[in-house]
């Protein structure tokens, strides 16, 4: 081989190694989405120690995202990376060296050169990524991927729907030998305020059935993804209490805190503000303050800030139930409502 081919294919094998990176989901278009928030996902190849992804919607200019607080993405051990992200006409996410400072905000994406390791940018898509529903005046986004909630479950979107009534239906069902479940979730940030769900007898749900009404954020990593839980469950144990409150981690005993609930309709909700979060449940399909509650818990430790958690409803198998789920099971949510 000549010098020339040599040379040629050093560059071929400097170019082949040099890091990329590839979206996997990417939400829809839209040039004033910054009411709107969805899922942004992809993996990185040829990353190195210590790098993480910037991500920026553009809406004009181009907007780091999921907040200016919190401008950086981390890449899994598998290489892949999830975020949420304020919607935009395109979406760019960058591979930067640990000390990188991004810019809030810029007219133009930075070349790949510096700190900046590898650059790529796509289109909105035409059509959002995952199948939405509309309940008590809000968007919601309907999970049809798999989640590792419960020890592993599947999500079909046909699981989650309203009713002439404009009551919102979850259920575990049966699809070619396998239970798939049900989850929506909010397509905007709340913050701070009172959610109430009002819901409809959940008191016959199977042992290995959990409904679970919580708060997440795939960018509040340091703060355990700013999940706090109101699950209806006894988790596998018929014996066990059926409602507890948590604010994560669970395994914080003083996190958690478990209640008897009787069964018809009852009201689940909980006020956040900052350093505070207060769970109460009443009966009937109303928060009034004036209902006598059935189970309430403050905790002033280890609540999170605000940062663009979304609140979601789901209804799931507990795979480590010591008596298995068989039969399925729905909850029907009669009234979601947010007061800041």
């Amino acid at each position: 081989m000549g010098v020339s081919g040599a040379l040629l294919n050093a560059c071929r094998h400097r170019q082949d190694n040099r890091p990329s990176i590839e979206f996997t989901r990417i939400p829809q278009a839209d040039r004033g989405g910054r009411e709107k928030h969805d899922i942004i996902e992809g993996r990185v190849k040829g990353a190195q120690p210590g790098q993480q992804v910037v991500l920026y919607s553009r809406s004009g200019l181009w907007w780091v995202q999921p907040l200016v607080a919190q401008p950086f993405t981390r890449i899994q051990k598998n290489s892949k990376f999830s975020n949420a992200t304020h919607l935009g006409t395109e979406y760019a996410a960058l591979l930067v060296d640990a000390g990188y400072r991004p810019s809030a905000t810029m007219a133009v994406l930075p070349p790949v050169e510096g700190a900046v390791a590898a650059v790529a940018v796509v289109n909105g898509a035409k059509l959002p990524p995952s199948p939405t529903l509309h309940f008590c005046g809000y968007e919601w986004r309907v999970r049809d991927a798999p989640s590792s909630r419960g020890g592993g479950n599947d999500y079909d979107s046909s699981n989650a729907w309203t009713d002439g009534n404009g009551a919102l239906h979850l259920r575990i069902a049966n699809s070619s030998g396998k239970w798939t479940c049900a989850e929506v979730s909010l397509t905007r940030s709340l913050g701070y305020g009172t959610y109430s769900f009002s819901v409809q007898d959940a008191s016959t749900l199977q042992p290995a059935a959990v409904f679970s009404m919580i708060t997440w954020d795939y960018s509040g990593v340091d703060e355990n993804n700013r999940e706090m839980d109101i699950e209806v469950s006894r988790f596998g144990d018929p014996l066990s209490k059926n409602l507890q409150y948590v604010v994560q981690p669970y395994f914080v005993a003083t996190n958690v805190q478990r209640f008897t609930i009787p069964g018809g309709p009852l009201t689940h909700s909980f006020h956040w503000e900052a350093g505070r979060v207060s769970f109460r449940t009443v009966r009937g399909l109303s928060s009034g303050t004036r209902a006598p509650a059935v189970a309430e818990q403050t905790f002033t430790s280890g609540v999170p800030s605000h940062g663009i958690e979304s609140v979601r409803m789901n209804l799931y198998v507990f795979r480590s139930a010591k008596i298995p789920f068989k039969n399925g099971a729905e909850v029907v949510i009669e009234k979601f409502e947010y007061l800041p």
